[in-house]
């Protein structure tokens, strides 16, 4: 097992703020809370790091702590504020970020014992834009290694447990970010979206959680998974930070070619505002079997809420919707093999065997570095991508993928926006499902649709089963319709509270 680079701080016995009033706080409570001296950035990173090092350690949400950072940026805020600077947007507020997003100076593993050792020496887009925004980035989140997984439990550093329920998974891969925010550690985190890997830990952990329109954010410095699909999203408690946090980190990298130049707006200006009411489609395919039915009673509520303001639910259908998890496990695997390639021992991260037999080298460190679960998607993408292969499902999946894309326009044309449930179940107990993959991949059936279209999506708490596990709704819009949906989460997460 890799080890775990985690500094023991200490509070001072004087901080104004003690762990449950931290654990409520808003973007907007910290920003009104530093300007009018009720406690200071450092206090904030300190308290940050402390639950990360306890509860997070607990959770095993955490896989790197970037204390001596995260206190130089809190010192920084607090300069600022004291020598009346203006701030920056989330001045003070501590984030955590998923691992496979470069952080210079710290590890980033993709939860793979493969990336022993490894230190970018650069930072993603991403992460500049947060620091540039006066943002506190207090570690780094454990995860499903490379992104592969539903559920958090293929990290090389062990599974994330669910705050929830502790015998719960977290949903993945960005399990360890959910459950970071979920827990109170830090009001913000960032994870990446491939096929749900941003919504489905969002609605197992009882949190928000958006892949935002793709192109809307830079991909520089995240480590590639399947990058036709892959996107950085953020999680938060309320819809508003979540707008807070999507309003730093969106617009065109010249780093990023497949980042798109447009004038994205504030997402949190009016988000109080009601938005317009909206015709909502109602996709009968993703509230039939195998559709758990506490979750089909929490969306229903919802509805009953949703239409009780003025918005219209229209019956619509997903014909393709079933075809999605087969198109995605083609395309994504397909795009892994490829960008996996890169992993051989040779550049970064563990060396196996010695340097005499450059082919013995590769299946050593390739052998010993990677995961069962990587090495299953790495075999299928080579696999559909082989000669005789690759025109049966490389090509046909990429076919299916338009025939999706152009259903959901044509679904888009009739109505607003989508209503579906995050996940067809409430999160799964550990253990449950690693040893049935199909029935792990079925997690993402009604999330992949977004990435294989390049829409948005959000999930947001939608209620809690009779055992108290949270249940997830999820809206899905049309491209660079993530105002919109940002407004109807928050609607919605009023009429739920």
């Amino acid at each position: 097992m890799g080890v775990r680079l985690v500094l023991r701080i200490t509070l001072k016995e004087n901080t104004m703020i003690d762990s449950q009033k931290y654990k409520t706080l808003t973007v907007a409570q910290i920003r009104a809370g530093l300007l009018e001296k009720e406690f200071t950035a450092v206090e904030l990173a300190q308290m940050g790091l402390e639950l990360a090092e306890s509860e997070g350690k607990a959770l095993n949400c955490f896989i790197t702590l970037c204390t001596e950072k995260a206190l130089g940026q809190a010192k920084a805020v607090d300069a600022k504020i004291a020598a009346g600077v203006e701030l920056g947007k989330l001045a003070g507020v501590p984030v955590a970020l998923k691992d496979n997003m470069s952080y210079r100076d710290y590890p980033t593993t993709c939860a793979s014992h493969i990336l022993d050792g490894y230190i970018p020496p650069y930072d993603a887009t991403v992460v500049e834009k947060l620091i540039a925004a006066d943002a506190v980035i207090i570690g780094k989140t454990n995860m499903d290694e490379f992104a592969m997984g539903s559920s958090n439990e293929n990290s090389y550093y062990g599974p994330a447990v669910n705050p929830v329920n502790n015998t719960c998974a977290t949903g993945g891969s960005s399990g360890g970010s959910a459950a970071a925010v979920a827990a109170g550690i830090t009001p913000l985190a960032l994870g990446s979206d491939t096929g749900g890997s941003v919504r489905q830990p969002a609605a197992f952990c009882g949190v928000q959680g958006m892949k935002p329109t793709y192109g809307a954010v830079s991909r520089y410095g995240l480590i590639a998974f399947a990058s036709s699909l892959d996107q950085i999203g953020p999680f938060a408690r309320n819809s508003v930070d979540l707008a807070e946090l999507l309003t730093v980190i969106s617009g065109r990298d010249k780093h990023d070619s497949t980042s798109i130049d447009f004038e994205h707006p504030d997402y949190a200006e009016g988000i109080d505002e009601s938005p317009d009411l909206m015709r909502i489609g109602w996709p009968g395919e993703c509230f039939g079997e195998g559709v758990d039915h506490e979750v089909l009673e929490s969306i229903g509520e919802l509805r009953k809420n949703l239409e009780e303001v003025g918005h219209t639910f229209v019956d619509v259908s997903l014909s393709q919707l079933n075809a999605g998890i087969a198109c995605y496990y083609v395309v994504a695997t397909a795009e892994a093999s490829s960008n996996l390639a890169r992993f051989d021992g040779v550049k970064y991260g563990i060396r196996e065997g010695d340097d005499s037999d450059l082919l013995e080298m590769y299946r050593k460190t390739r052998g010993k570095g990677f995961g069962a679960e990587v090495k299953r998607r790495i075999m299928l993408g080579t696999y559909v991508l082989s000669a005789g292969y690759y025109d049966a499902y490389y090509l046909k999946g990429m076919k299916v993928r338009q025939v999706i894309t152009k259903e959901l326009d044509d679904v888009f044309s009739k109505v607003d926006v989508l209503m579906t449930p995050t996940t067809p179940t409430p999160a799964f107990c550990m253990g449950d499902k690693l040893q049935d993959p199909l029935a792990m991949y079925l997690s993402d059936v009604f999330t992949v649709i977004a990435n294989l279209a390049g829409t948005p999506g959000i999930s947001i708490p939608a209620g809690r089963t009779h055992s108290g596990l949270p249940v997830g709704a999820q809206f899905l819009g049309k491209r660079f319709d993530d105002a919109r949906l940002l407004k109807l989460a928050h609607q919605a997460q009023k009429l739920i509270q």
